[in-house]
Order: structure tokens, then sequence, then C-alpha cells
């Protein structure tokens, strides 16, 4: 028994007691004893000593050495608490403590609750009627997250006591801590039925968790091992060879309709024979370095390889068919973006000139297609990617090819075609997988052409080849770099003229921080909604801490290797721009300490509408979010 926790819901008013009628969990008197149960406030008593109990706060509960943390999940939720539930990873027999297990561990804890709420499931009632225990479905992407993951914990110090007591030896040396498992669910207490609320959480919630114990499967555990480990030493082979992409013979990559789940009927994909490699053991296609084209009538299986490549930047589950199918962890999709907001970029290697302005310094609060794509690739560029992901049905026609005959016509043309960088952009380190239904223009500067027909893939480069003619005219090199900096003081959760933060995720798909709305459907790499929970967490988390960078920090994110000046100044070369960071490095500093302290970090319950478990994004993702902000503020530099 949690004897503690129980003490604490014995203290809820029942519906069987005199008092009913005056308690209701949305009353300010049913609420108060709620509150109680999530401060654990209890009496501390040293032992071996004359002071008086002193008022102490515990919400952690021990059951046969697992710990179990209540939380609230947020201020209008204290009818459904978050739980923490906290096991040493020696009564798992787990030894590494990879993302991996953690995600195994999760997945295989499930059916041990929803088997619980499959006995009190009422369809005519609401979750709210019958109570539930709510485990986060992860679906079949790997990632860090909070539902689940290692940590050391403390050791339970003390011993319980009657009532709300606990009793602390001072003479005993403090307990290390243990490495545990933490497994992160919510618990939807049922309304007005406190013996059943008092089941769920003192004894249906640690017996499910016993029975995961009793039947961890050690054996399946090291499948899922085995598994990273293929998928990681892939990984390795895309970062140190000549590809960036390999598709394991056999996978399945066609989805059922409106799931995430592997077509059942679908065609096993197979590799061209003069593509075909083995990688750790697994035989399949390496897709090269370069410029690549997918091409194939309509129908034909080619965006459905797009975008099992895009799924590839993540790892996946055994079962999910995609699980070999591994694409160089930098990847971007890009597409044409209407309406995105862009400020200070140099788009001039696509933009020769714009009308009262300068592309190598752009900025609008409203790009069109070929501004906004052009600006999703020189973004892409700055923040590392080593391959862009094109599909021209998503794309801006005039962005993406002009062919000899308009070239012609047209001699005052401000848009340089992609078709004349992304050979230039090969030569540079980024290459590019694209999809082409409609234009020939991209046969003649591929590498490497495959032709999708019915599910089956062909190479098709010499045929191209010899059916493909010049169209593009030499246009020099261009300009790369982008040289700008963040104000890392405009970023601000609080609206202009209010004291209260604001922070949600409107159902259209917006991250609403402050007086900002930022538009991240086009973020198309975001695998799961945890991640944009995390990316909202995430921003919300920078805007709160840049007064927390001391000096040598602010100099350290400043200064990247480049002297500093503001357009509009005639300061000191040398001297930084106040308050402006690089972004990659001040991205790069939040997720170090992720890295080190867990997501836990960023995690808070203000906020009444945000859903509280996350998934990890990629630092390519919160960039991303960023470049889209409308009301920040941007410095040149160079």
């Amino acid at each position: 028994m949690l004897k503690r926790l129980h003490w604490y819901m014995s203290k809820i008013p029942d519906k069987n007691t005199t008092t009913y009628r005056y308690y209701d969990y949305d009353t300010d008197s049913r609420n108060h004893v709620l509150k109680e149960l999530y401060d654990a406030e209890c009496h501390m008593v040293l032992l071996n000593r004359l002071h008086p109990a002193r008022v102490h706060n515990e919400p952690t509960f021990w059951l046969n050495g697992i710990a179990y943390t209540i939380a609230r999940t947020h201020k209008l939720a204290l009818d459904r608490p978050t739980v923490t539930i906290s096991i040493p990873v020696a009564k798992l027999g787990i030894s590494r403590l990879t993302t991996a297990a953690a995600d195994y561990c999760l997945r295989a804890i499930t059916p041990y609750f929803e088997k619980i709420n499959g006995e009190y499931a009422n369809p005519s009632r609401p979750d709210r009627d019958n109570g539930k225990f709510i485990v986060y479905d992860p679906g079949p992407v790997v990632l860090a997250r909070n539902a689940a993951f290692f940590a050391n914990i403390p050791d339970r110090y003390y011993e319980d006591g009657k009532g709300n007591t606990i009793y602390v030896d001072p003479d005993k040396e403090p307990l290390p801590g243990c490495m545990c498992l933490n497994i992160r669910i919510e618990v939807q207490l049922p309304y007005l039925k406190l013996d059943r609320a008092k089941t769920m959480l003192c004894k249906q919630l640690p017996a499910a968790t016993e029975r995961f114990i009793r039947g961890f499967d050690k054996q399946v555990l090291e499948a899922v091992y085995k598994l990273e480990e293929t998928q990681q030493a892939i990984r390795n082979f895309l970062h140190m060879g000549d590809y960036c992409v390999f598709i394991a013979n056999g996978s399945i990559l066609a989805r059922e309709r409106g799931t995430n789940a592997p077509m059942t009927s679908a065609l096993p994909f197979q590799s061209p024979p003069e593509d075909e490699i083995i990688i750790a053991g697994v035989r399949g296609m390496g897709i090269k370095r370069g410029v690549t084209v997918v091409t194939g009538g309509g129908y034909s299986g080619k965006s459905t390889v797009l975008n099992a490549i895009s799924a590839g930047i993540y790892n996946h589950v055994a079962s999910d068919g995609r699980e070999l199918c591994i694409t160089h962890d930098t990847a971007a999709t890009i597409t044409a973006e209407d309406g995105r907001a862009v400020s200070y970029l140099n788009i001039s290697p696509f933009i020769k000139w714009i009308p009262g302005g300068d592309p190598k310094l752009f900025s609008t609060s409203h790009a069109s297609g070929s501004t906004s794509q052009a600006a999703n690739i020189m973004e892409a560029v700055d923040a590392g990617t080593k391959l862009l992901l094109i599909d021209e049905d998503r794309s801006a026609t005039n962005f993406m090819i002009r062919d000899a005959t308009m070239k012609q016509l047209i001699e005052k043309e401000p848009i340089t075609p992609f078709t004349d960088r992304v050979c230039e952009l090969a030569k540079m380190g980024t290459s590019t997988i694209l999809v082409i239904g409609g234009s020939g223009e991209y046969l003649y500067v591929a590498d490497k052409v495959y032709m999708m027909d019915e599910f089956v893939m062909s190479d098709v480069t010499l045929k191209s080849r010899a059916l493909a003619y010049a169209s593009n005219i030499p246009t020099g090199d261009a300009y790369w770099q982008v040289h700008r900096q963040f104000i890392e003081n405009s970023l601000s959760s609080y609206p202009a003229g209010s004291g209260r933060e604001k922070l949600y995720i409107s159902d259209t798909g917006f991250i609403v921080i402050g007086d900002e709305r930022i538009d991240i459907r086009n973020l198309h790499d975001i695998s799961t909604p945890a991640q944009v929970n995390a990316l909202a967490f995430m921003l919300r988390y920078l805007a709160i801490t840049t007064d927390s960078l001391n000096d040598l920090e602010r100099l350290a994110l400043s200064m990247r290797g480049l002297k500093h000046k503001h357009t509009s100044s005639s300061a000191d070369n040398n001297k930084p721009i106040e308050g402006a960071v690089d972004t990659l490095g001040w991205v790069k500093s939040l997720y170090d300490k992720i890295e080190k302290d867990g997501l836990n970090i960023i995690d808070t319950g203000f906020f009444t509408s945000m859903e509280r478990f996350m998934d990890l994004p990629r630092p390519f993702e919160l960039v991303a979010a960023i470049n889209r902000m409308r009301n920040v503020e941007w410095v040149k530099v160079y």
C-alpha cells in the first residue's frame, strides 16, 4: 500500500459523506483538498532529536523500491494528476540506457494500463466519469521523450508514520540514489467516485507496474538493442561515406491510407541491381551524394519513396516496415511556403534583384512562393543540412525551372532557377533528391535518375542523359553566406502591455507565444504532435532565460569567428552587437542542457491549454521556427 498517498486520498470528500452536497471537483472546497495531494505536505520528525516536527513537502510515494511522484498536470486539471513511475533499472536488468530501450519500455508497459482501462470503459460516459490511465502513444518513431527516460533519482530517505508523518534519521548517511527508468503517465480520476480513485492510484497503478516488471521480456529488449545498433551503424556509414540514403530490401514504404501503419498489400522495396550495397550486414539500395532525380508517372510510387526517405531521418520500430530506411539526419524537406515571414536573409543565389530592396538583406512579412522556397533553402544550408528533399508538386514552378525558350524570351528575369544552382550546392556538400514528374530540366543536371513504375524502382540514368539537353545558361558562382544574428531579448512570451505569459498551439497549426503566431505547418519533417509541444516549450524557455546568460556565454554565442557590425551603425567592427547571438549556437546551448538534465527542464504546468507529453525535435526545426517569427529582431553581421 502507498501509505501516505492513501492517507491523502482519504481526505477527499466522498459522495457518501453527509457533506457530499457541498463538494464537487469544480468547487474551491474539493480543489483545496486535491491541492494537498500534490503538495504532499507532511510532518517531518527527526529521530534522536528534540526538535519539533517541521512542515515538509514530499510528493513522492514508495512501494517495493519503486517511486511514484505526483505532480499537477496544470492548475485547471487537479483531477488529472501526472504520475512519474521510477523503476530502478536493476529490477529490469537493463544495462544499456539508450533511447530505444526507454522507447521499448514505454510500449511494453502500455498494455497493462490499457487492460485496466478496458475493465472500466463505458463508451456512453466520458473519461472524467469512468476514470482512465493515460499513457502516451509514441507511434512508429523512436525519439527522446519525457514519457519514458532514464535518470538518477534520490532514494527514499524517510520512513512513513501515521497519517502524513514521516520519520528521518539524521545520523544516517544520505543514500546516493539510483538510476531509474521513468515512465510518465496521466491519471484521470473518476468524478465523485472516491473508492475508484483510491483504487486507481493506490492499488491498480502499483499493481500494473509490478506486473510489467515481472513480465519484462529481456529477449525482446535485446532485439531492440540489435536493431538500434544496426540503425546507428548505417547512420555512421552515411556520415562518413559517399552516400546520403539507404533503403533496405524488403522495406514496406507505403502506408495505409490516413495512418502511419505499413500497407499490408504493399510491394516490398527492391533495390536496382546496380545500386545495391551491403551495410552492417543489410542489403539494400544506397543513394549517393549529389543530385538525384526520382521520376515516374502518376501513382507510380515516387512520392511514397520521398516520404519514406524523409521519415528516415528518425529511427523507427521494427514493425514499421521503414525501420531500415535510413536518411542522413540533417536532411530537410523543402517546399514553397507562401506568406511566411523572412528577416535579414541573403537569398541572392536565387533572386538577383528586388525592386527597392537588397536580395542579400531580404526581409518581408509575406513571402511569395519563389522567395519563400529560396529562403527555406538558404536557411537549411546555413543550419548545416547535407541533403535537401524536394517534390515538384509542393514547389514554386518559376523557382524550380526555366527552360531555354523562356530564358531567351524573358531577358530581365530576377529569379535564378534551382536547376542552375543545384550542382553548385552539391559541390559545396549539400545534396538534393528531387521528385519530378512534369519537367525534363533536371535530367541533364542529375547524377542519378531513377524511374518508379508500379512501385518498382529502376536506374534510367543513361537513358535520361540520351534524351536530356542543356538548357541552363551559366550564371556564375553565388554568394551563399548568411551573416545575421538574433537579438535574444526580442523573443518574448509576454504579449505587449501584459504581465502574463501566453503560450498555446492553435488548431490550425500555429505556435502562439506572446504576440507571435508561428506558422509551422510547412515544417514537414516534424513527425509527432508531441514534437510541436516540445518546440513551443523550448521557445518559451529561450524567451524567459535570455537574461540568465552571463557575459562570457553571450560573447561566445555572438562571435562564431566573425567580426560584427550593425548594418545601420558605425560602431567598431570588432565589438559584438549588444544582445545579439548566433541562433545555431544559442539553440545548441539549449540542447546541451536538455542532454544533461532532460526534457523536464523546459516543462511547466502553467499553461492550461498545453499538452505535457513532449518528443524532442531536431535543432533544425527549432531554428526553423525562430526563422518564421515576425516580431523578433535580427541584425546583419560580417
